[in-house]
């Protein structure tokens, strides 16, 4: 039997995995697919290697989420490209969003606006990044579910910061509407172009906090491992498994039985045993294993956020090199009009791999990953005929449109393929394909996110779909959350166990064995 379970090894399952198994606790980890990553994973073809999803790692300079959680298990920052930023390409201008934060302020006034109203925003903007980066870095937790958490984000927040706290009640809309902004074209459409590329969300709709963070989130530091994530899940799944971790994959789960001490976990190889199990799956996925409490616990949630699910689409390019030349940032987010609506092309990132990075692409060539959000309504119930036509036209409507950047990419492709939410939907299992988590609004995120703990003891959540939210950076603070309460439920269990032990043990000494006589006598 295995101290813990966790099923799904997307970055989520596999930094609880790590975490736990660092702690001393014996853990494996079931797997659906041929290897890890899940909405963060990757694929190899001739010779080139691409992301699937996520195409940077978010935090990992020194003193952030990603590099605690690397120093907490023994594994060296990844050898890559640390990005200096990126290029925000805006319908009537260019600019570039710096990670110092010196460089960063001074460039978004001079693009957007040096007016006091502007400048006012930016400062308010970034003292809540500030002080809430902090408070994530120190684990808060949400939704508060006892005193304990009010005391611990009390302390995490800090009392200085304390008055922010009203501002979880506000969009983004909210805030540009009290700094005189909303009617700003060019800055409303930056915003929403960070905003959909982090939160899935809208301005009028995103959380002001969560926002915050994601707008700010070149500043934490971005990083492009060496074979992008390919490259960073090869250490990973090595370091694990030398700590003596077990990991499973083309393992799918059936069904999660049993109870705290004795849950069963049902695969296609076999039923195995364990006293915790965390489940790092979308919490609908969740809800289709689970024992009978967990799932009539989570439907709610699983109901009131079926319309928050979102699908992306994504190019993937193995090109020459002479076909991304001429520019001196790797990534670039493009936004095409202010007026029509996200998605589709309309906002879109590209990433490209470093040069010299040959185990992304071979000597002389590079890979390219062009990705936009879509809507999944826009891909079901589509014939063969249908879908293959809407394919191929959303495939070389990105390639053209990237060419603003790079006016030669994808004329010479040795590499051509186009992922949709239908090849999510095979090669990750998430739910109708929807990737990246949920589009945080104020109805599902924050104090209304879908809590950590469930009804059932020992059996925990994490991943994208649960607090703090979607995104790599997320998916690690939340996994250093639930490692930490994994290991205080196993101490309760392990004092429970010796008090049981201790009263036992007692009672034996007062058993009444017969005498001769007929007397008794205790022992």
């Amino acid at each position: 039997m295995k101290d813990v379970a966790i099923i799904g090894a997307g970055i989520a399952g596999m930094a609880t995995a790590t975490r736990l198994q660092s702690q001393g606790f014996s853990t494996i980890v079931f797997e659906a697919h041929g290897q890890p990553g899940g909405c963060a994973g990757f694929y190899r073809r001739r010779g080139f290697a691409f992301d699937v999803g996520a195409t940077t790692l978010v935090d990992f300079a020194p003193g952030g989420v990603g590099d605690e959680w690397l120093a907490s298990i023994g594994l060296p920052s990844p050898a890559g490209e640390h990005l200096p930023g990126y290029v925000a390409w805006l319908p009537d201008r260019v600019m570039t969003l710096h990670r110092q934060s010196d460089r960063w302020a001074n460039e978004r006034l001079r693009v957007l606006g040096n007016t006091a109203s502007h400048r006012a925003f930016w400062r308010f903007l970034d003292r809540l990044a500030h002080a809430f980066w902090q408070a994530s870095r120190k684990g808060i937790r949400l939704p508060i579910q006892h005193p304990g958490d009010v005391l611990h984000d009390l302390r995490a927040l800090g009392l200085a910061q304390l008055p922010l706290v009203r501002y979880l009640n506000w969009t983004v809309a909210d805030a540009l509407r009290a700094f005189g902004l909303r009617g700003d074209r060019a800055l409303a459409g930056l915003l929403s172009m960070l905003i959909e590329d982090t939160v899935h969300s809208e301005i009028e709709r995103s959380p002001l906090i969560n926002a915050a963070l994601g707008v700010t989130i070149r500043g934490a530091g971005l990083t492009r491992a060496r074979g992008g994530m390919r490259g960073f899940w090869q250490a990973v799944v090595a370091q694990y498994r030398g700590m003596g971790g077990v990991l499973r994959v083309g393992c799918r789960v059936e069904q999660i039985t049993g109870e705290q001490g004795n849950f069963l976990v049902r695969t296609r190889r076999g039923t195995f045993q364990a006293a915790q199990v965390v489940s790092a799956l979308p919490v609908e996925l969740t809800a289709r294993l689970a024992p009978l409490q967990v799932v009539e616990a989570l439907r709610p949630y699983v109901e009131r956020d079926a319309g928050a699910l979102g699908g992306a689409v994504v190019v993937f390019l193995g090109v020459p090199e002479e076909e991304v030349a001429g520019q001196n940032f790797t990534h670039h987010q493009l936004l095409q009009s202010y007026e029509q609506p996200l998605g589709d092309g309309n906002n879109m990132f590209i990433s490209v791999s470093a040069p010299g990075d040959r185990e992304s692409a071979p000597a002389g060539c590079r890979s390219v990953m062009i990705s936009t959000h879509s809507a999944l309504e826009a891909w079901e119930g589509l014939s063969i005929e249908d879908y293959q036509a809407r394919k191929q036209a959303i495939g070389e409507r990105l390639v053209g449109l990237a060419r603003r950047v790079y006016p030669h990419l994808g004329e010479h492709p040795l590499v051509y393929e186009v992922g949709t939410p239908r090849t999510y939907e095979r090669f990750t299992s998430r739910p109708r394909g929807a990737v990246g988590g949920l589009r945080l609004t104020l109805e599902n995120a924050n104090q209304r996110a879908v809590p950590h703990a469930t009804d059932l003891p020992g059996l925990w959540l994490a991943g994208d779909t649960t607090w703090p939210g979607l995104g790599t950076v997320a998916c690690i603070l939340g996994s250093r959350i639930v490692a930490a309460q994994v290991a205080r439920n196993a101490a309760r269990a392990r004092t429970r166990q010796r008090l049981f032990s201790l009263l036992t043990a007692g009672a034996k000494t007062h058993v009444q064995y017969p005498l001769e006589t007929g007397t008794s006598q205790t022992r």
